[in-house]
């Protein structure tokens, strides 16, 4: 089976040019969608169907940083183990630990600006986090050594997950 790079004819990288990214799932899309095949055999129609959903799931993938990184991880042999695997740098739990703290703070105090202010250091480490898996994969093709970091975005984006819920809870 070819990986998701090879469907849309780039690179593997983490660093991805999502312009080609895009001009290719547009090209790829516009041959096999099955609007397409609305006259055609019922078989024409459901490989159709089929590849729609593959090149979908495909760019899904290639899209989101975390996706694109346990993808390319499988692609080099490194499970992530998001669910047996959960060591993780003391330095980083403490952090964990520091931003689970805040969280709860300003859930309680159903405080929309403590939350605006957690999310905006949540960007910021989401952000190195992306700029150390694009040297870990990309340049120095340390595949275990991004597991960790993947495993770290893995947390920060369920935090903002629950942010989001927190937002909710303020605003029901």
């Amino acid at each position: 089976m070819q990986s998701h790079f090879e469907l849309f004819g780039i690179e593997p990288g983490f660093a991805l040019d999502r312009v080609a990214l895009d001009h290719a799932y547009r090209e790829i899309q516009g041959r096999i969608h099955p609007d397409r095949f609305a006259h055609a055999g019922e078989a024409e129609r459901r490989a159709s169907m089929q590849w729609t959903t593959r090149v979908n799931e495909a760019y899904r993938v290639l899209q989101d940083p975390l996706e694109r990184a346990r993808h390319l991880l499988e692609l080099n042999g490194i499970d992530v183990a998001f669910e047996t695997n959960t060591a993780m740098p003391a330095e980083f739990l403490e952090r964990q630990m520091t931003l689970r703290e805040s969280l709860e703070a300003a859930s309680e105090a159903r405080d929309a600006a403590a939350l605006d202010a957690l999310r905006a250091d949540l960007a910021i480490d989401r952000k190195r986090v992306e700029t150390q898996l694009a040297a870990r994969i990309d340049q120095e093709k340390d595949f275990a050594a991004a597991a960790s970091l993947v495993r770290e975005l893995k947390f920060l984006e369920r935090l903002d997950m629950e942010i989001e819920s927190a937002y909710e809870a303020i605003e029901a």
